[in-house]
């Protein structure tokens, strides 16, 4: 510089918080190779390349749920032929969990359809998260908003994680819920990090948005406080019935190599977040969850269900794995 000072390089793997969206959308427009390949470049960085996260997803409670998020088959604003179910017995959930970690997963998460955590349902669910983490796995669930009493009660039960979407960026978010707002979503997010839990964190793409869109909530989730610890990318799973299901049936559905570009922007913004390919693998090629690895997802859910819609099942997962030489991240032990 003139002054005879040198001017502070940003190094591309350290992760930063001051983004601005016209920063995040630039990324989305870099040539596809050039954005892969930088987006490799810092996921080896700070991971092994070769292995990824195994991880099970069960629906503890289905269906019946006061939001009307327009893409979801559990909403009970929609008629979608799901059947409402009550909450599981913790005997069931942990039979569920012994054979997650019978196949290798080493994260366990639970999901109940509830637009937020109701106070008698603490203990039930403080037994359950207790003795899956007992079993040696990682813990996360997603049982909608929390209070941050709530959030303490879970944390000390053993769980590891909590997930709340943002779903979408800030501006087509309308266009998905209107039961809860975006706030609402950051405020029992800061909640979870009020009391030292990790956030799983992330959205859904492929729901007739922008690519404006995508960029807003990779923007949102990159200018947080702190990064999520997790950050799941789902491709939209129409849902026959549900608003949003019926129009991507109708319009189609995000082009594979735009997903992908999300699963690299995702990486470069949010360097150390675990990035987790989940809902939609099912209709993904070979090819196409090669190149989300490649571009920085480093989780999966097996099984062959995630919540109410369809995942690919573990014999498939593992062909996939061993034609990419890829491996499964070591199994926790109790």
């Amino acid at each position: 510089m003139a002054d005879g000072t040198t001017a502070r390089v940003r190094d591309p793997a350290e992760p930063r918080h001051d983004w601005t969206l016209a920063e995040v959308e630039a990324l989305f427009a870099r040539p596809f190779m050039d954005l892969v390949f930088a987006a490799a470049e810092v996921h080896r960085r700070w991971f092994d390349p070769s292995q990824v996260q195994l991880s099970r997803l069960l629906s503890v409670k289905t269906g019946g749920c006061a939001e009307n998020c327009g893409y979801c088959s559990q909403s009970a604003h929609f008629k979608t032929g799901l059947k409402a179910s009550r909450l599981m017995e913790t005997e069931t959930v942990l039979a569920e969990a012994r054979a997650a970690k019978a196949g290798g997963a080493d994260r366990f998460c639970m999901g109940a359809a509830w637009r937020e955590l109701k106070d008698r349902d603490l203990p039930r669910l403080q037994a359950m998260i207790s003795e899956v983490k007992a079993l040696g796995l990682e813990t996360c669930a997603t049982l909608g908003m929390l209070t941050p009493d709530q959030a303490t009660a879970l944390k000390d039960a053993g769980l590891d994680f909590y997930n709340h979407n943002l779903d979408t960026g800030p501006e087509y978010y309308g266009e998905v819920v209107t039961t809860r707002t975006y706030q609402d979503r950051l405020d029992t997010l800061q909640a979870v990090r009020d009391v030292g839990m990790k956030t799983c964190c992330g959205g859904i793409v492929g729901m007739g948005e922008a690519r404006r869109d995508r960029a807003g909530l990779l923007h949102a989730l990159a200018t947080l406080p702190l990064h999520p610890d997790s950050l799941p990318v789902n491709a939209l799973v129409p849902i026959a019935g549900t608003p949003l299901g019926d129009k991507v049936q109708v319009e189609g559905s995000i082009d594979p190599i735009e997903f992908v570009r999300t699963v690299a922007v995702a990486r470069l913004v949010c360097p150390k977040s675990m990035v987790r390919l989940s809902a939609g693998r099912e209709a993904m090629s070979r090819e196409m969850q090669a190149l989300c690895f490649l571009a920085g997802a480093n989780s999966i859910f097996v099984g062959g269900r995630l919540l109410t819609t369809p995942n690919p099942e573990e014999d498939e997962d593992a062909a996939l794995f061993a034609v990419l030489d890829l491996q499964p991240m070591a199994v926790a032990t109790a």
